[in-house]
């Protein structure tokens, strides 16, 4: 029995949610409208999808059997989408460049500039990303593609190293290190760091706190669940903590956030700042970008 493209969308959020009424939030849709959308969906089915409960729904057994294959489909309608919106943007003349925190022309300027200068044609629009989750094809799903230091590995996904960058401690003006002209690693490692939120990949996460280091996350670490640059900035500014930021990042901050101190780490493995994107939008302007990358790198 074929079914409506929408029906499947309302029924994966809803076995997601857990409850009609916040899935009918999150898809900015009525409630009573939403529910007659997952009857109408058993009913062409010929099963039943959800236990009614008081406190909301849960699948059934053969509700369950369908989320898995609903979710897939799900899925693949969405990147077929956004793959089919970055064709059009290719289309126009236009790149979306993601970025974490300092935007690539700021943070990577030679790139920037050379590659607008090679291809005067082109539009590059940029959009600030949060910080990495997994899978990495889904951090991207926004954007053509995007520099930041190297995301969690992932099949579906290009890379490119443009550069390495050292690690620089950023901490409040009234920490007690923020007076240090220079720090080692073994300065730090017992410091608070500020936290960061559970969805942001741990080993990208933990790179930041020096886990690399350490061999595992900090003994102290702030409640702060921070997902982007500037949730870190605010935690900052009302915690006595630190964390490490990419050297650009560093020269940049402090000048704008004067109560904020930049301390170089010496001897901390250096950040690997990376072009990266979703292969399959992978499209002409993104390759010209990633073979001008490659070519000014080399």
């Amino acid at each position: 029995m074929p079914f409506k493209r929408e029906q499947l969308r309302y029924f994966v959020t809803v076995a997601e949610e857990g409850q009609i009424t916040r899935a009918a939030a999150k898809l900015h849709v009525a409630q009573p409208a939403l529910s007659q959308a997952i009857t109408q969906l058993e009913a062409e089915l010929g099963i039943k999808l959800f236990d009614r409960q008081s406190r909301g729904v849960a699948l059934t057994t053969a509700g369950e059997r369908f989320y898995e294959q609903a979710r897939r489909a799900v899925d693949a309608i969405a990147d077929a989408s956004r793959t089919a919106q970055s064709l059009a943007r290719a289309e126009m003349g236009t790149i979306a460049l993601g970025f974490v925190g300092v935007p690539p022309g700021l943070d990577s300027p030679v790139l920037v500039e050379g590659f607008a200068h090679a291809h005067p044609g082109t539009d590059i629009r940029y959009q600030e990303l949060p910080f990495p989750s997994t899978p990495t094809t889904s951090w991207l799903s926004e954007v053509d593609a995007a520099v930041c230091h190297s995301p969690p590995a992932d099949p579906n996904v290009w890379t490119q190293r443009l550069r390495l960058e050292p690690r620089v401690v950023l901490a409040p003006k009234r920490h007690p290190l923020a007076t240090r002209s220079e720090l080692t690693v073994a300065d730090v490692l017992d410091e608070t760091f500020i936290g960061l939120h559970p969805s942001i990949d741990p080993t990208w996460a933990g790179f930041w706190s020096l886990d690399d280091h350490r061999g595992g996350p900090p003994s102290d670490v702030t409640a702060d669940q921070a997902a982007n640059p500037q949730e870190v900035l605010a935690a900052l500014s009302v915690r006595s903590a630190i964390t490490t930021v990419p050297a650009p990042v560093a020269g940049l901050i402090p000048s704008i956030l004067t109560e904020m101190a930049a301390i170089p780490l010496k001897d901390a493995r250096p950040s690997t700042i990376t072009l990266v994107g979703d292969q399959d939008r992978r499209n002409p302007l993104v390759q010209a970008l990633a073979a001008f990358a490659e070519h000014a790198t080399a």
